[in-house]
């Protein structure tokens, strides 16, 4: 897998609402500011250590297998590939050819037809990339966020996100803090100290700084992105937006997912209404995109399913949507 990155410290408890004065607005859409949290906003109060359930144990992956009773939920988060044109799904300047067997090394995950290989090739490796992973303030069932993790997954950036649900007591207050306003998304750039708001230009500048500039034509159609963004999450009916009263973690959740996955959306839609941090890495559909990162998956788990968690406050791993919800609500939710 990747080297271990630095995370920025995470509140120990929830924030309560303060009445310390707010640094002054700015009517630029750039700031440079750090968005490290820091202790400034919690209370007083600790978050008790978080524990898995009694007896838990984590589900054996099943490929290919919905979970009785997930049947709506998964059909509903699915109606995003159609609306969207599976923008997400594919990685800037993605290829594909057939190739001989033995031009793919045996330890390399490749696709197999016809007694030939399939190639996979993309400009990503010939991009910039970041050294911390970048970080974005937003939540699930917003459109304008979701365009901007579109981006995010064309460019196969690994994100901190820190979700915003409304009523979110943590990050909501905390993009108003260091931003002026509480408007979504919300990006900070560790590595060279902007920050932002609007979708649009944090879309323009995911795409000059670690990209080669351009921008895929789903993501510049204006006001007919934004509804086919909306249009999206309609089949899960505003999952994602609201805050469930949750703990705080120490340390933020590993996610490996894809956009594009129904799968891996009713996932988040957990994280974000929990206002659980998570680092997310890009992990994407075998048979549609490369990315550097499936193989060292591939190699690690011996297997390629999304989504899969790794949870630092409590050691569990594990495959399996429906499950890993039901893992986080045990969990977490007060």
């Amino acid at each position: 897998m990747a080297a271990a990155l630095r995370l920025p410290p995470l509140l120990s408890s929830r924030a309560a609402p303060t009445a310390t004065t707010r640094r002054s607005r700015t009517t630029s859409s750039t700031l440079r500011v750090a968005a490290q949290l820091d202790d400034t906003t919690a209370t007083t109060s600790t978050s008790s250590t978080p524990a898995p359930p009694a007896g838990f144990t984590p589900p054996v992956p099943k490929r290919f297998e919905v979970k009785p009773g997930q049947s709506s939920n998964i059909a509903g988060a699915a109606l995003a590939l159609p609306f969207r044109l599976g923008t997400g799904v594919f990685v800037l300047g993605y290829g594909v050819s057939l190739v001989d067997a033995d031009q793919i090394p045996p330890d390399q995950y490749a696709l197999e037809f016809q007694g030939r290989k399939v190639k996979e090739t993309s400009k990503v490796g010939q991009c910039p990339r970041p050294t911390k992973p970048i970080e974005i303030y937003e939540f699930e069932g917003c459109p304008f966020c979701r365009k901007v993790r579109e981006m995010v997954s064309v460019l196969d950036l690994d994100v901190l996100y820190y979700p915003c649900p409304k009523g979110g007591p943590t990050f909501r207050p905390k993009v108003k803090e260091m931003g002026g306003k509480q408007q979504f998304p919300y990006m900070v750039d560790p590595n060279t100290g902007v920050a932002m708001y609007e979708s649009d230009a944090i879309i323009t500048y995911l795409a000059k700084t670690y990209g080669d500039g351009s921008v895929p034509i789903m993501l510049k159609l204006g006001l007919l992105t934004t509804i086919t963004a909306g249009l999206a999450m309609s089949g899960r009916s505003g999952k994602g937006s609201s805050y469930s009263p949750a703990k705080l973690p120490a340390q933020p959740i590993e996610i490996w997912a894809y956009e594009g996955s129904p799968f891996c959306k009713i996932a988040r839609e957990t994280l974000v209404e929990l206002e659980l941090p998570h680092l997310l890495h890009r992990l994407f559909l075998q048979h549609c995109t490369c990315s550097p990162k499936r193989q060292d998956f591939f190699k690690k788990y011996g297997l390629f399913q999304a989504p899969y968690i790794e949870d630092p406050n409590t050691g569990v791993k594990m495959f399996e949507s429906a499950s890993i919800v039901e893992y986080l609500r045990a969990t977490y939710a007060a």
